[in-house]
C-alpha cells in the first residue's frame, strides 16, 4: 500500500441522497418532502424545543441558581490514594500523574483527609483540607502549598 493506492474503507461512505430526479429514484417529484405544508417549503421546518406554539419545556421550568465566574475546580485526591507512593518521596503533579490518581488539572490539586497515611511524604498540592494536612505532618511528613 501507498500514496497512490489509499481509498476509505468498505462501507464507511455512503453515496448522498440525489432528490428529484424521477419517478424511478423513489425520491423525484416532492422529494420526500411530501405535499405542501411547513415541512416542504423551502427553509422551513420548526427549531428545535417547539410544540406547536404551546409553552415549551424549557420555558415553563424555573431558572434557578447561577454560574460564579470565578469558580475555581479543585482535582480532589484522598489520602488513602498517597499510600502507593515509598516513604520519603516527592508527592507533586507529576508524581500524582503518572500513578495515574489524576488526569487533568484544572485550577490545581486539593488533598482531603479521607484514610489513613504510615509513611512521611513530602506533599505538594494547591490546598489541603485541615484533616489532610494533620495527618501529613502526625505521619513525619511535609506539607507544601503551590
Amino acid at each position: 500500500m501507498d500514496l497512490s493506492n489509499l481509498q476509505p474503507a468498505e462501507g464507511s461512505r455512503r453515496a448522498r441522497k440525489r432528490l428529484g430526479r424521477g419517478p424511478g429514484s423513489g425520491l423525484g417529484k416532492t422529494s420526500g418532502k411530501g405535499h405542501k405544508g411547513q415541512n416542504a417549503r423551502s427553509g422551513g421546518g420548526v427549531k428545535p424545543g417547539f410544540e406547536g406554539g404551546q409553552m415549551p419545556l424549557q420555558r415553563r421550568l424555573p431558572k434557578r441558581g447561577f454560574t460564579p465566574l470565578n469558580k475555581k475546580e479543585f482535582v480532589l485526591v484522598n489520602l488513602r490514594d498517597l499510600e502507593l507512593f515509598e516513604a520519603g518521596s516527592v508527592v507533586d503533579m507529576e508524581a500524582l500523574g503518572k500513578a495515574g490518581l489524576i488526569n487533568k488539572v484544572k485550577d490545581g490539586i486539593k488533598i482531603l483527609g479521607d484514610g489513613e497515611l504510615t509513611k512521611a511524604l513530602t506533599v505538594k498540592a494547591h490546598k489541603f483540607s485541615k484533616s489532610a494536612e494533620e495527618k501529613i505532618k502526625a505521619a513525619g511528613g511535609t506539607v507544601e502549598i503551590l
